[in-house]
């Protein structure tokens, strides 16, 4: 876009900031009144007309009314967790410069890659062009979001989808059920019916977060001499220092995003091979309650527990999978032969020390996931049938030092780092993973044998 659209473009998100302080500063002197604050959306609406066209500059009406939605539900959504007996659970009260705007279907024009935008009354039509083409027909397109991540403005569409159809006999059969277990090193393992399984492999998104941690302290260590004083702030060298750490930060988010979405992509194409029509997923969401330090809380909060589950379940919903919840508690740590307890393994093998089983820890998992109930608790009814054939897959190929030449521009040089071993050999350019389908033979040892 040219630098006159750009600027009308963050003109209206910032025009969305207004909007959002501006309720933030009625309800706050309702407050010191003792009077109810505004919390509803008509209410809220009502307010808006109240003061009159012109008021938020080119921001319309429905761009307004979309924040107020926004508030609305995030007033709502704190209020239902605090009377759950949530008492962290805080209103929002925080000023935003930059809030995204949402116009629905009717106010806006799309035209192949051409958008307008709707602006206030008066003001000259907005029109932008994208920089791809929209993946879905124009009638299907429901609503439209600009938005800015990493000082960049971006586009978000939503699309009415149809669900997937299939061929008679080949469609998900919803007796055929299939555990997953979340985890970070890997981030969906599956085993399903038929002695069936499919680990995915997240240790190139792992690596990606533990380069980005250490670049980002890198940075900061190289600014920390020329930092300006508390009243320099605004010079020019500071502002091309945070616009680098922005960028930096949004380039970041969005491969990693990029790499859960083609994990997700992964399981829901190999559910679908094998007609798996009802995904039971391990919900590991209470173990963010834990305090286990500062190190392994970073590792819990860069998992992204609940973006997994999101992505997993709009990818199954298309393709006409049911996911259902359940309790995972006690499924990496029990042996499926003689439920006992077992020691926590330092790798990914889980071995028993009274029955003398072993076999993949996520696996074993996800065997036990599959045949819990939804709300039935930590038990498991019925026997586990552990996967014999394990398929092998990667997410993130995208990420640096997963292609070809193996190497992260980011890493300090080879002879900075010593001896590294013998160079593994490139993957494939077809986006499988190295290792081929393996069988898995999970044994039982008698007491004594080895």
């Amino acid at each position: 876009m040219t630098l006159g659209q750009r600027r009308r473009c963050f003109g209206l998100l910032r025009s969305a900031g207004d909007v959002w302080a501006c309720v933030l500063e009625v309800n706050a002197w309702r407050r010191r009144r003792r009077d109810v604050p505004l919390s509803g959306y008509q209410e809220l609406c009502r307010e808006l007309a109240a003061s009159g066209p012109g008021t938020f500059a080119e921001l319309d009406s429905t761009g307004a009314r979309s924040v107020l939605r926004r508030f609305s539900d995030a007033w709502f959504a704190a209020a239902k967790r605090r009377s759950a007996g949530d008492m962290l659970a805080r209103f929002p009260r925080r000023r935003r410069g930059l809030v995204p705007v949402r116009w629905y279907h009717g106010t806006f024009t799309l035209d192949g890659r051409r958008l307008r935008i709707p602006t206030a009354k008066g003001s000259a039509p907005l029109w932008v062009r994208l920089a791809r083409e929209v993946p879905y027909p124009v009638e299907q397109v429901r609503s439209v979001t600009l938005l800015c991540e990493g000082g960049r403005l971006f586009l978000d569409v939503t699309a009415e989808v149809p669900v997937a159809v299939y061929p008679p006999g080949e469609q998900p059969d919803p007796a055929r059920v299939a555990g997953v277990d979340l985890g970070i090193i890997h981030p969906y393992a599956v085993a399903g019916p038929d002695g069936k399984g499919l680990l995915v492999s997240g240790r190139a998104i792992r690596a990606e977060h533990r380069m980005h941690l250490a670049d980002t302290k890198a940075r900061r260590r190289a600014v920390a001499r020329r930092a300006p004083k508390p009243g320099e702030k605004g010079s020019r060298p500071w502002r091309q220092y945070r616009r680098r750490a922005r960028l930096v930060e949004g380039r970041h988010r969005r491969r990693v995003r990029q790499a859960q979405h083609e994990a997700a992509r992964s399981v829901v194409s190999w559910a679908v091979e094998q007609r798996v029509g009802v995904l039971h997923v391990g919900d590991p969401r209470g173990v963010l309650d834990l305090p286990a330090g500062r190190r392994h809380n970073l590792r819990l909060r860069q998992w992204q527990i609940g973006r997994l589950l999101q992505v997993l379940t709009d990818k199954a919903v298309l393709a006409g999978i049911v996911v259902r919840l359940v309790d995972e508690r006690g499924t990496s740590s029990t042996c499926p032969t003689c439920r006992r307890r077992v020691p926590k393994p330092r790798g990914r093998t889980l071995s028993c020390p009274h029955c003398r089983f072993s076999g993949h820890r996520d696996l074993v998992a996800a065997a036990s996931i599959a045949t819990r109930t939804p709300g039935g608790g930590p038990t498991t009814p019925t026997a586990v049938a552990l996967p014999e054939v394990v398929t092998h897959r990667r997410a993130g190929r995208h990420l640096p030092g997963t292609g070809r030449s193996r190497r992260d521009p980011r890493r300090p040089p080879r002879a900075a780092r010593g001896s590294v071993g013998p160079r593994r050999p490139a993957p494939p350019p077809g986006g499988e993973s190295l290792a081929p389908t393996a069988r898995i033979h999970n044994t039982h040892r008698k007491p004594g044998e080895r």
